[in-house]
């Protein structure tokens, strides 16, 4: 396959991709960028050779560079390696927080925790409606939320309001394990 090919692929794949991402038909597409829609059609179909004048028509209507249309189509797949997740140091280094989450999702976080023994770290509030589920892998965490106290033993799982203050202990004299996931929490009326 010549380069001509791949890339007229390439744009044909991104294009279609990036109208479904927004929910878009082709007519809407061909409407929000000023172009025909039978020209949009044998863009997406691979043999169409559009002008740059188009490319840029399209590009913009989409919300992305031109350089994003031409490239080789993205996978949905992200490997992130040990080595490369992010870990945020608290509690002068008693507890490593593992940033698990490698796409930015407002409202979402997931961390793995790791408490060494009798640590303690101050929970920062997350937005409101938002619940943070936590599960203990290893040990035991005890957990101060609204006021109240609460024992979290290796294999519980503890659901609390993310937007409240929040702190976690390590009672053990072993380091503490454990998973935190927070997401929005729809509101049903």
């Amino acid at each position: 396959m010549d380069t001509l090919t791949k890339t007229s692929a390439h744009l044909a794949q991104n294009i279609e991709k990036l109208r479904a991402s927004k929910n878009l038909s082709q007519l809407q597409l061909a409407r929000l960028a000023s172009i025909l829609r039978s020209t949009l059609t044998n863009i997406e179909s691979g043999m169409g050779n559009p002008s740059l004048a188009n490319l840029i028509k399209i590009s913009s209507a989409l919300g992305v560079g031109i350089e994003e249309l031409l490239s080789r189509p993205r996978t949905d797949c992200h490997l992130v390696k040990e080595k490369d997740i992010p870990v945020l140091s608290r509690n002068q280094g008693q507890v490593q927080l593992y940033k698990l989450l490698p796409d930015k999702i407002k409202g979402i976080e997931i961390d793995r925790m790791e408490l060494a023994p009798e640590a303690t770290m101050g929970g920062h509030p997350h937005f409101d409606g938002t619940k943070e589920y936590l599960v203990v892998l290893q040990g035991e965490i005890k957990i101060h939320v609204a006021g109240e106290t609460y024992i979290v033993e290796q294999g519980d799982v503890f659901a609390f309001p993310g937007n409240q203050p929040h702190s976690y202990w390590n009672m053990k004299k072993t380091s503490s394990i454990a998973m935190s996931v927070v997401i929005p929490v729809p509101v049903f009326v």
